[in-house]
């Protein structure tokens, strides 16, 4: 709070400095939706509006701008404490260890391990999600299952950490099929959508193998000597979880109530199997379509039943694998956001609660300790948006964008590449959304390229990069807040640890831009 406060008394005083001035904008309708877009050659000088008390109301500006994803993370809270407190996860993570402690006797798999095998997996599928339909928020539903499991496997938050976050985030930045950013990007560029794909396969690829690696090195000298962790004591808090999970076993008998929420569910997914039968996805410019709904609620009802025969715990476990898949359906083949995921979430931990015989009242209280468990990372996101706040009532966000442009206009082509990737670095800590920076700098940039003889597909990459990666450390990114607020890992302890990596993948970036310019790529 004290940083991230601080970042704002910066910006009150750049409000006296900094020249304000503002670009006139104009609707454009990009694949199906209106985007506000900058004017060619409309930046302006305006009437200067320096910031003084407004450092305090800037606080209830953030709220305001994050209150989607404020909100998000404080139901997300709530019903993973509903969750949690039938022991279902925690047991779950349990005998999931112990199950794999039989393969390590195996010769092969000993040598390689199998929580490696566990880090490798898990980040490929997160880095996938975050390349193909840009996971971001999402993933902060997941870093309540993921950190619990990366400490039981002998490592720290920060490794549970890198496992969801940051591996969606790599993938966000390697972007193949992402709509949010690549898509935008593209269409405001004037390319073909999606166009470029092999060539952001290899860099998603090399990313991709990149932070795993990492992952992989770090987390083996963790596991090593856990005092080398920056969180070993913090993490006090997720080994005493651990212990506790110890003492419990997916033994718990069902009751009829856990029968009942069986019996709803099947009910219920049955009806939306009639109602939404077929599922369309769009991968690319092309789109297939699969009777997704139907497939898994009967998986759904038959895993079900298996489970519910041998303990409450089991099924409801089982509920949490479905509700997950049904997470990746809704958000790739029907459009949804915070507001479907959350309700997705709730619904889960109400009949998690039922389903392990709650009452009412107890649900609801179990729900308020999960809101206040999350109440301090909602209140930094708070805060990280009164930076942006500050920056736009103060008018000078425009004009740090219209100076950053001006820099490179006279640059050759390497320069101007790697001048565009460091803007969008720069402004990323002043515009996290990436669709929203799509739709302010793409308008400057792309026919910019054109002038220089630069690839228009290369400015949309050195957009994409900038980006991603920036997004893993700069603390007016509510995801990175909340996912760090969830985690338990204090923001410098965060940032004291990842900076050299950071400067690392933003030097990869710059590598796997070079080959825009001087190669000839298909799509380029």
């Amino acid at each position: 709070m004290v940083i991230i406060f601080s970042l704002v008394f910066f910006c009150a005083l750049l409000t006296w400095i900094v020249p304000p001035g503002e670009f006139d904008y104009h609707s454009v309708e990009v694949n199906g939706v209106a985007r506000n877009v900058v004017v060619d050659d409309s930046y302006h000088s305006v009437e200067r509006s320096p910031q003084t008390w407004q450092i305090f109301s800037a606080f209830l500006g953030g709220f305001e701008r994050q209150a989607a994803i404020i909100a998000f993370v404080l139901i997300i809270g709530g019903a993973f404490q509903i969750l949690n407190s039938s022991r279902a996860v925690d047991s779950g993570i349990y005998s999931f260890l112990h199950f794999t402690r039989r393969f390590e006797k195996n010769t092969v798999m000993g040598r390689i391990g199998v929580h490696n095998i566990v880090i490798i997996l898990v980040m490929l599928l997160f880095s996938t999600f975050g390349s193909i339909f840009g996971m971001s928020e999402e993933t902060l539903a997941f870093i309540i299952i993921i950190v619990p499991l990366a400490i039981s496997m002998g490592y720290d938050s920060i490794t549970g950490l890198m496992m969801v976050y940051v591996a969606a985030h790599v993938g966000f930045t390697g972007a193949t099929l992402n709509p949010f950013t690549i898509g935008i990007a593209q269409g405001l560029s004037g390319l073909p959508l999606f166009s470029g794909i092999g060539y952001r396969l290899v860099s998603w690829f090399i990313f991709t193998v990149v932070i795993i690696t990492i992952t992989l090195i770090y987390a083996s000298r963790v596991k090593k000597n856990p005092r080398l962790s920056p969180m070993y004591k913090a993490d006090s808090y997720w080994r005493k979880r651990e212990a506790e999970a110890e003492q419990h076993t997916l033994a718990k008998r069902p009751t009829q109530s856990t029968w009942f929420v069986f019996a709803g569910l099947s009910l219920l997914l049955v009806v939306t199997s009639f109602r939404y039968p077929f599922t369309t996805y769009s991968l690319g410019a092309g789109t297939t379509t699969l009777i997704s709904i139907p497939v898994i609620t009967l998986l759904f009802i038959l895993s079900s039943f298996i489970t519910i025969r041998r303990s409450a715990q089991l099924f409801i476990l089982n509920l949490l694998i479905f509700t997950i898949l049904f997470l990746v359906v809704g958000v790739m083949g029907h459009g949804w956001y915070l507001e479907e995921i959350s309700a997705l979430f709730l619904f889960m931990g109400i009949s998690a609660g039922v389903a392990n015989n709650m009452s009412a009242g107890n649900i609801t209280k179990e729900f308020i300790a999960g809101v206040k468990d999350m109440l301090t990372a909602a209140l930094v996101i708070a805060m990280a948006g009164g930076i942006i706040q500050i920056l736009t009532e103060g008018r000078i966000m425009d004009t740090i964008l219209y100076s950053l442009a001006g820099v490179m206009e006279n640059a050759g082509k390497v320069a101007t590449i790697g001048g565009m990737y460091a803007m969008q670095s720069v402004i990323n800590i002043f515009i996290p959304s990436g669709s929203a920076k799509a739709a302010l700098t793409m308008p400057i940039l792309a026919p910019f390229s054109d002038v220089i003889g630069l690839s228009r597909q290369a400015t949309v990459m050195a957009y994409q990069f900038g980006d991603g990666i920036t997004n893993m450390i700069t603390p007016t990114s509510p995801v990175l807040i909340g996912a760090l607020g969830i985690a338990r890992i204090p923001y410098e302890v965060w940032f004291k640890w990842f900076w050299k990596i950071l400067l690392w993948m933003l030097f990869l970036g710059f590598l796997l831009l070079l080959p825009t310019v001087f190669m000839e790529l298909e799509g380029f």
